[in-house]
């Protein structure tokens, strides 16, 4: 039977040329790092889910000017696997330059965590999608990118 894909929507948060990642730990798959966000919900708009899962994960979000999205990627499961996953990740970006990272929290129980993290530092971290070379040279007005079809096992 195919699988329904899942939508979910995240932010580049960019601080001072860095970018803020969360830290994700489930039993059966360790940590890894996430862009802040989450997934959409019937009868939602991209944009309100977004600020939903930002306040959620990271306590910012409301006043928010975002850009994009900036890309778009997908993560599907390999057929040899046994939990079958299909999501369509819709990535935008906000700048959060000037302002205090210090109310940096998260009601989301899933998130262990915060880092800011230079773009070449990418490259030895777990990130689900592993969107790490996008990352790296990704610039504020860039056109937007579909990423083609990822997985992170």
């Amino acid at each position: 039977m195919p699988l329904e894909p899942r939508i979910r929507v995240s932010a580049v948060l960019r601080w001072e040329g860095r970018i803020l990642l969360c830290r994700h730990a489930k039993s059966g798959r360790g940590e890894y790092w996430l862009l802040p966000g989450g997934g959409v919900n019937g009868g939602e708009n991209l944009v309100d889910a977004l600020r939903r899962e930002l306040e959620e994960e990271v306590a910012i979000g409301d006043d928010l000017t975002f850009e994009g999205p900036v890309a778009v990627a997908e993560s599907i499961a390999p057929r040899r696997t046994f939990v079958g996953r299909h999501v369509v990740h819709i990535i935008f970006a906000a700048d959060l330059s000037g302002r205090s990272l210090e109310r940096v929290t998260s009601t989301d129980a899933a998130v262990q965590g915060h880092r800011l993290f230079d773009p070449n530092e990418l490259d030895d971290v777990v990130l689900h999608p592993p969107i790490q070379r996008f990352l790296a040279r990704w610039q504020p007005g860039d056109p937007a990118v579909y990423l083609g079809a990822l997985w992170a096992p």
